[in-house]
């Protein structure tokens, strides 16, 4: 032991251990006479979308919130909708429903208008790959047509009023809309990766460890390989040893509890980072009925936007005026309900403002 106190050293921490940060990231913006845009990441996001099936559902619920309940049009426009069949099985609702879920997977969804030559009048919407669109700007920003890639790989061109396009968040000067995945993807990543390794513990804990005393390495291969068939077999394996010279021990698994913590917060902070509360989806087991009333409450402001956006979209794109019907609404029961239900006192007039209920 060193007792000079002039040799006294100091971590470096400060250097070897790295604090979080991001690099930084521009925008998407036109940088060119024309500027080209390609969906490269569709397919990754989709994958993610066909697998996750969290993720599967939460966008699912977003789309039904605002289609599940149908519209209200003319009867001119009503005619016209009625008649729009997509691929050949689609209907207008159905149509909607798939370009909002693509564009929360994507950040953009697409489908091809259709007129009629002689009176313009639409006669179909047909949904489009997102992984084969190219949007094309202008040196300004301004969107000047779409490319779109056919079977036999070459391009065809569409004029930007040929294209119904649902953008997701778009932000400053993009020429694309954003994702949700991609700001979740590590919060997902990170669940499945617990989930699969509580999985493969708990499947591997049914295996005992079997120990035997043997220097011979032929007899230890052979050992190895019966005892490993045994266990594929469902077989018990029988030993020509003599009592105590080998001996059996079961793996047992580690405390549970902080797996499962773990993937609860990161279930938690995937609903909260998506923006579609479990109980819009029917998990209410963790929420009591005031709180639930209150997340479904909250959403119904960012569905409001939603609609609103979709609505505007529609009258901009394709001249269509239509009114979603929206879902239940718990607004005018939580104020009937103010006097009685005590669980959501934290929200009530009554204990915010001076005066009231006393």
């Amino acid at each position: 032991m060193n007792t000079d106190i002039t040799q006294t050293q100091t971590t470096t921490l400060n250097t070897s251990v790295q604090n979080f940060s991001l690099n930084n990231q521009n925008t998407d913006g036109a940088s060119g006479e024309e500027t080209f845009w390609y969906n490269d990441k569709w397919t990754q996001r989709y994958a993610y979308y066909m697998n996750i099936p969290e993720l599967k559902n939460a966008i699912k619920g977003y789309a039904t919130w605002i289609t599940g309940k149908g519209f209200e049009t003319d009867p001119r426009t009503e005619t016209i909708l009625e008649h729009i069949k997509g691929w050949g099985e689609d209907n207008f609702l159905a149509i909607i429903w798939n370009l909002l879920v693509t564009k929360k997977i994507n950040g953009d969804a697409y489908a091809e208008i259709i007129r009629d030559e002689k009176t313009n009048l639409l006669i179909n919407l047909k949904p489009l790959d997102p992984a084969k669109m190219c949007h094309v700007v202008n040196s300004k920003g301004v969107l000047k047509k779409y490319k779109y890639q056919q079977a036999d790989k070459t391009y065809i061109t569409f004029e930007p009023d040929k294209i119904l396009h649902l953008v997701n968040d778009r932000i400053a000067d993009n020429i694309h809309g954003d994702s949700v995945i991609d700001a979740i993807k590590w919060a997902i990543d990170a669940r499945n990766e617990a989930m699969q390794d509580w999985r493969r513990i708990s499947h591997r804990a049914t295996i005992r460890i079997l120990y035997i005393e043997e220097d011979d390495t032929s007899k230890l291969t052979n050992m190895k390989r019966d005892y490993a068939d045994a266990i594929n077999k469902g077989e018990l394996l029988i030993l020509p040893v003599k009592a105590g010279d080998a001996q059996f021990q079961d793996l047992t698994l580690p405390p549970y509890q902080a797996f499962l913590d773990w993937i609860r917060y990161l279930e938690n902070f995937f609903y909260q980072a998506i923006g579609v509360p479990k109980v819009v989806l029917g998990g209410t087991q963790e929420n009591t009925e005031a709180s639930a009333k209150v997340a479904y409450t909250a959403y119904e402001q960012f569905y409001t936007k939603e609609v609103v956006d979709l609505e505007a979209d529609l009258w901009n794109q394709l001249l269509i005026k239509i009114k979603f019907n929206n879902p239940a609404s718990f607004v005018a029961d939580m104020a009937n309900s103010e006097a009685k239900n005590t669980g959501q006192l934290g929200f009530q007039a009554n204990d915010t403002q001076m005066g009231v209920g006393e």
